[in-house]
């Protein structure tokens, strides 16, 4: 085996140990030190993840292979790992949307179940194999919870942490609020905020709608730099040969960093800011949502 294929497979292992590395620093712990509740390790709920890696690992051992460049098949993998989530369409927002879709229509149930003269326990216990399905399994949770024993105001601040969203956390304040204080007229309550997650998820939509244009142009400007540099290589590999060095590593490597960095900035752009949050566990806010979806999360 010669050694730049050596040298690839080193520089391959060294590549997905960084993204091990960096995908575990982004994701926040709580202050005990144990997961989030209803937050699994990616490996265990993401089934494309392993396949998102080992398509990773593969292109840049390919690249690496080919251009004899243990920098250019770490930049390669990267880019398999990073850039499919910029590119793509934006999976995380419809996500986002159904949720609230979900939270709204769930709270509807409540209050509909509410106005039977039942309690909110026990209201709660009858929606949740009703619930929507983008928070079915959350709500199931929290119903498991409440047959164990746990008390109502602590299992539903769970649930806040598990939807992790703005909306969300307007609803279930309102049932820590009903839960510790018996407070009346809850069924009001619901009612005008189940019409406020509709039209959050209506400006959710519009907004969205207002930046595919901005998405569209990051798209063609990563697409025009990945189809340029790769032509470069395959069309003109003799321009290429003072990458072939050590010191052209070292000098790759750096432009990758920069391009990198801009592709970054180009994501930031692309994503806006999550709403706060009002009801968390977490000491630390949540990512961005589209900055979140590169690192391998929603």
């Amino acid at each position: 085996m010669s050694s730049t294929v050596i040298g690839c497979v080193i520089g391959l292992g060294t590549s997905v140990g960084l993204l091990f590395i960096l995908v575990g620093l982004r994701r926040p712990q709580l202050a005990t030190g144990r997961r989030p509740a209803g937050r699994e390790l990616p490996w265990r709920t993401d089934r494309r993840w392993g396949f998102r890696l080992a398509l990773a690992a593969g292109i840049g051992l390919l690249a690496g292979t080919a251009t004899g460049w243990v920098v250019g098949g770490v930049l390669a993998s990267a880019a398999a790992w990073f850039l499919p989530a910029l590119v793509g369409p934006d999976r995380a927002h419809v996500r986002r949307v159904a949720r609230i879709e979900a939270v709204a229509s769930w709270t509807e149930m409540l209050r509909d179940t509410l106005s039977a003269a039942a309690g909110l326990e026990q209201a709660i216990l009858a929606t949740a194999p009703l619930a929507p399905a983008a928070i079915r399994g959350d709500v199931a949770n929290l119903a498991v919870r409440l047959q164990s024993g746990q008390r109502l105001a602590p299992a539903l601040r769970l649930l806040a942490d598990e939807v992790a969203d703005s909306t969300a956390d307007l609803v279930i304040a309102s049932l820590i609020l009903a839960a510790e204080n018996q407070a009346r007229q809850l069924g009001e309550l619901l009612g005008s905020l189940a019409e406020t997650a509709r039209a959050q998820a209506a400006m959710r939509t519009r907004v969205e709608t207002g930046r595919a244009r901005t998405r569209t142009s990051v798209r063609v400007i990563v697409g025009t730099t990945i189809v340029f540099a790769i032509g470069v290589v395959v069309l003109n590999r003799a321009y290429l040969t003072a990458y072939d060095s050590p010191l052209g590593q070292a000098v790759l490597l750096g432009i990758g960093a920069l391009f990198g960095t801009g592709f970054g900035w180009l994501a930031r752009i692309v994503a806006g800011r999550a709403a706060p949050r009002l009801l968390s566990l977490r000491e630390q806010p949540e990512p961005e949502p589209a900055t979140a979806a590169l690192w391998g999360g929603e």
